[in-house]
Parts: structure tokens; sequence; C-alpha cells
């Protein structure tokens, strides 16, 4: 490549911001390892501590407590006082990093970034020969799935989701059929079966882990009110049943979205309603040039939802599919209402309110 009219000012402001990546990528797997070893929990309650008093705070070995804040004070997360030798977590940091932030903790989020690069060899093999990687390779995704889901889905759920469908939670009071499609380990069909104990609630996932564990977890609970099923959700076929048919953040991991579409239209009675709550954005790149979370979301969809559906030889769709083309898919399964709204906590999602 010829260096002619090369712009030197433009080439090293780039070659900057690859730096700040590559510091920002590994504070990324260090908030993340904060997090799961709860030490953004504890320091939240200490008052500035050195590196042993936190180590011991925590139950943790100091030699890596130590090194981890290092990479923390240096990445301007964690303050350090250099007289005293002591660490500190700023209370404006606190309220984006702790257990008790939820739904603002976002340390929950940077563990999708190691979870998706325990696969990138099989991708780098997917990129050369085509084909998927499947859900099962995924190391901790069900357990990180669940922390995600527990913020956007099962917080806001009862006083921030439902009522974005006017009149729905007066019905669920009533009592009506509810399925959840791709419903994973059931966690917002056990949450709201505890809020409305007069209305069913059925779940379908391809996982037998996953709905196993959400069995276990209805029976904790002693809910009498749900019924996870193992099953290809693509397959179905029942016909004008439910009230009510949720998706959370799994249309578009689907093999066969059409087809599920199609399905869920089918299996709702003609005055029932379907939530879908799916990835927000555009169907076209240029219009994500503003989304604050693009770049995450596109690589989340080439290493996750994308490639699981192409191991299932389905279509690719991608978690970037867009509400435009969401919308046409929606319109093409049979559906002729749908409205798009979004929550102020939630930057990742649409709602999508859709009727018959």
């Amino acid at each position: 490549m010829s260096n002619d009219n090369l712009n030197e000012a433009k080439s090293e402001q780039f070659a900057e911001r690859l730096m700040t990546i590559l510091n920002h990528g590994a504070i990324n797997l260090m908030i993340s390892i904060g997090h799961r070893t709860g030490l953004f929990d504890v320091m939240k309650d200490l008052q500035p501590s050195t590196s042993e008093e936190i180590a011991s705070a925590a139950n943790l070995n100091e030699r890596y407590v130590r090194e981890w804040l290092g990479a923390m004070v240096t990445g301007e997360i964690v303050d350090y006082d250099l007289e005293n030798k002591t660490y500190s977590l700023p209370k404006e940091h606190a309220l984006w990093l702790t257990r008790t932030a939820v739904p603002n903790n976002i340390a929950v989020t940077t563990q999708w970034i190691s979870v998706l690069g325990s696969v990138e060899d099989k991708i780098v093999d997917c990129f050369k020969n085509g084909g998927g990687v499947p859900y099962e390779a995924f190391e901790r995704f069900h357990e990180v799935m669940s922390e995600e889901s527990h913020q956007t889905v099962i917080v806001p759920l009862l006083d921030q989701t439902l009522p974005l469908i006017p009149g729905i939670k007066e019905r669920l009071e009533e009592g009506i059929e509810v399925l959840d499609v791709g419903c994973g380990s059931g966690f917002a069909l056990v949450h709201m079966a505890k809020e409305f104990p007069n209305s069913q609630f059925t779940g379908y996932d391809i996982s037998k882990e996953a709905v196993s564990r959400g069995n276990a977890h209805a029976a904790q609970h002693g809910l009498s009110n749900v019924n996870l099923i193992a099953k290809d959700v693509a397959q179905i076929d029942d016909v004008q049943k439910y009230d009510f048919i949720t998706t959370f953040d799994a249309v578009h991991d689907q093999a066969d979205p059409d087809k599920v579409l199609r399905n869920i239209n089918t299996a709702l009675k003609d005055d029932g309603v379907y939530l879908m709550q799916d990835i927000a954005g555009s169907s076209h790149v240029h219009n994500n040039m503003d989304h604050p979370l693009a770049p995450l979301l596109y690589t989340t969809s080439c290493m996750h939802c994308m490639t699981v559906s192409l191991s299932q030889k389905g279509i690719g769709l991608g978690a970037m599919w867009g509400k435009e083309l969401a919308t046409d898919m929606l319109k093409d399964a049979g559906f002729t209402q749908v409205e798009i709204k979004e929550l102020e906590h939630d930057p990742i999602n649409y709602y999508y309110i859709v009727r018959k």
C-alpha cells in the first residue's frame, strides 16, 4: 500500500485509539473478575483499605487482589491514596458495579467478553469453513444469561414492562394462559407466576438443562401454575391457546425465526397479545452509528446469536436484525398490529407490542 497522501495525524490518532481499545479490553476482563469474586460488593462497604484488608474482607488471595487493584487504579475504576497505601471504590462508581445496583450493574454485562472469548478459535474456523458454534460450546452461558436477564427482564417486568400493554396486568390477575417461547430457565415465568397465581404459565425451550433448572426453581417456590417443557420452539403446534405470549431476546437466535413467529401467531388467541423483547437497533448498519452499544451488539451477534443459529443449519439472523426487518417478519407471520416501545433503563432492547 502506497503511503502517498497519507494523513499522518489521522494515522497517529488511530494508533492511539487502538491503544485505548487494548486497555479497555483488559479493564473489561478485570471488571468481570471483580464482579465474579465479589470484590466490588465488598469494597462498596469498606472504608479506604489496604490490599490485605480488602483481600481479608473478600476472603480472597491477597497477591491476586493486589494485582487486580493495580488494574483498577490505573484504569481509573478504583481510587488510590499513596500516603496511606489504601484503595477505595467511589460511591459514584459503585452505582454501576455492584449487585445492589441492579438493574444498572454493568459489571454483569462485562462477563460476556470472556464468554465469547472462550469460543474464539471455533469462530475463526467458521470464518474459514462456514457453519456455526452450538449453545453447548459456550462456557457459563446459562449462568451469565440468567444474571443478565435478571437485570433486563425480571427486575423491571412487573412495574415497567407489563404496563407497556394496557390492561394486561388486570387480565393476569383474573387468570389467563401465558406462554414464554425460548424461556431458558424460566425466571420470568416464575416471577409472574408468584405475582399472578390465577394465571397458568407455560415455557418452551430447547435446552433440557435450562428447563430442568427452571422447573426445580418453580418447585422451590411451591408453584403449581408453572410448567416448563423441553421443546424445539420451531415445532410448537398449539392453536388459539394462549392469551399472552412472550419472548425475551429469543427470536433472533432461532434457526427458523420465520416459522417460530408463525407458530406464535397460531398459538395466540384472536384477542391475545404478543410481547417481543428483542435487541434495539436498525437493520441497516449506517443507522446504528450513534447506537451507544452497537460494536458490542454486533460482536455478540457474530460470536453467539448468529453462529448458534447457523450451527442448527438456520438462517443466522443475528442480534442486529433490526426493527425494520423485525416488523416485516412479524407482519409476514400474520400479525397486523406492531407497536415498538422503549424503556429508559434498557438501552439494549426494543419492546414490540404485537396483535393479530
